[in-house]
């Protein structure tokens, strides 16, 4: 433990102290002297009796500024809303940003929602149904509605004026978004531009009418890569008509990409790897549908090499290269699987992408494959003295790999073609097909030479 971490327990444990104690000013000077997101660590690590004790020292407002943090990402927040006060907890949710309290609410049934909304003001509630309404995972679902907006014909001084009334409730004020009488987006002025420019200067004069925008409709996944594309901050999103209804700004991003990758390396896995549940028998039954049908899979498998038992049976040196042949061509599909979900995700022009990653895949897999395969020929040749039965390992070898790195591009391809999230193509089933595969292709090679190493 580093010395910050051990200063910030010690801290906690004074702050523990002080709520038991029922030293209620030295608690909120201390608590509200952290920054919000150890505010939020130390709210995660109290139990229910000092969370409620806690709800009576700070103020709704107060309790906002580090759910802002906290959000929907800790499974207990649906929890943590029941133990408070109705009005208390609806006074919270009103006090925060409005897409960080969408968010929250979103992982709330439909009665809860509709109470928290009746007891607030009705511009909070108003807000929060607006933001509700967008189909999760665009654009829409993640902006918020708290950002500043002036009109072209002002001057830099009275947009000054509105940012500096603005910007205590603005999630960002580095850029400021210029709309006109029927609120569409014509421009954009940032914060360098409003501070250097002379006070009389029209934001017409000084704003740029070059707009990156996002459609309230666009998925967030395209938002995020707008982000990485364009290096901002924020980014405005508009509906088809122009109409600024919001922004997206760069923490919410850092969100989605988190759960982006997080789905991915779930289907690679073929489990869901934010499981954070410790009961063993929901993990198992989260994780039994995958490892049975994946279990059907294996025994495709089994019966494959089943049917090929009178030539294990007349040469059963066969047998002992069974699982080097399928294990080294499925690490082969998992790693296709895998450059190909990320050129997916990454790359702009998908069309002629396409034929250029399976091309590439393919030439990848002769090249290891070859390679591989020379290299086992000359290892089973020497080991076996049989240099017949090494060219037969060392070509299935090639052609697995070949096929496995094909079938790891393609796949996914194919899925996203569909409309399907191609991280499903799940390394595990990858895997399993390749097994598949590779047996197929391995006895069909070794039955052309059967002559050259029966009784081996």
């Amino acid at each position: 433990m580093d010395e910050n971490q051990e200063e910030l327990e010690t801290h906690f444990l004074q702050l523990k102290e002080e709520l038991h104690q029922n030293d209620l000013q030295d608690f909120r000077e201390h608590f509200l002297e952290m920054h919000i997101y150890d505010q939020g660590q130390f709210y995660q690590s109290l139990d229910s009796e000092e969370r409620q004790l806690v709800y009576s020292y700070l103020s709704p407002k107060e309790l906002a500024d580090m759910f802002d943090v906290i959000e929907e990402d800790d499974e207990h927040v649906e929890e943590y809303l029941s133990e408070m006060r109705p009005h208390y907890a609806a006074d919270m949710l009103s006090e925060m940003y409005t897409d960080n309290a969408v968010d929250i609410l979103n992982e709330l049934d439909k009665k809860q929602v509709a109470k928290y909304l009746s007891l607030m003001e009705s511009d909070h509630a108003n807000e929060i149904r607006e933001l509700l309404h967008y189909e999760d995972d665009t654009a829409g679902s993640i902006m918020t509605t708290e950002f500043v907006s002036i009109v072209a014909n002002q001057t830099v001084r009275s947009a000054m004026y509105v940012l500096k009334k603005e910007a205590q409730i603005a999630e960002t004020i580095y850029y400021t978004y210029v709309v006109n009488t029927d609120n569409q987006l014509v421009g954009v002025i940032s914060l360098r531009d409003l501070i250097i420019n002379d006070d009389d200067t029209m934001v017409s004069d000084a704003m740029s009418e070059r707009i990156i925008s996002v459609n309230v409709g666009d998925d967030q996944e395209d938002v995020a890569q707008m982000f990485r594309d364009y290096d901002f901050l924020a980014l405005p999103v508009t509906d088809y008509e122009d109409h600024l209804l919001g922004i997206v700004t760069v923490d919410d991003i850092i969100d989605v990409i988190d759960d982006e990758a997080a789905s991915d390396y779930s289907g690679l896995a073929g489990v869901n790897v934010e499981e954070v549940d410790e009961n063993p028998i929901k993990s198992a039954s989260r994780r039994l549908p995958w490892l049975i049908t994946l279990l059907f899979l294996g025994m495709t498998t089994a019966s494959l090499i089943n049917h090929y038992e009178a030539l294990v049976s007349e040469a059963s040196i066969l047998a002992v290269f069974i699982s080097l042949i399928t294990g080294t061509a499925g690490n082969a599909g998992t790693q296709s699987l895998a450059v190909a979900v990320r050129r997916i995700a990454m790359s702009d022009d998908k069309e002629s992408g396409f034929g250029k990653l399976i091309i590439g895949e393919i030439l990848t897999g002769l090249v290891t494959g070859l390679v591989t395969g020379v290299a086992i020929f000359a290892i089973v040749g020497i080991w076996k003295h049989n240099f017949v039965l090494g060219f037969v390992i060392g070509t299935a070898m090639l052609a697995a790999i070949t096929v496995a790195n094909l079938a790891g591009s393609l796949i996914p391809m194919v899925m996203e073609k569909l409309g399907f999230d191609p991280a499903v193509a799940s390394g595990p089933f990858i895997t399993t097909l390749s097994d598949l595969t590779s047996v197929l292709i391995y006895f069909n090679i070794a039955s052309l030479f059967m002559e050259h190493f029966i009784g081996s």
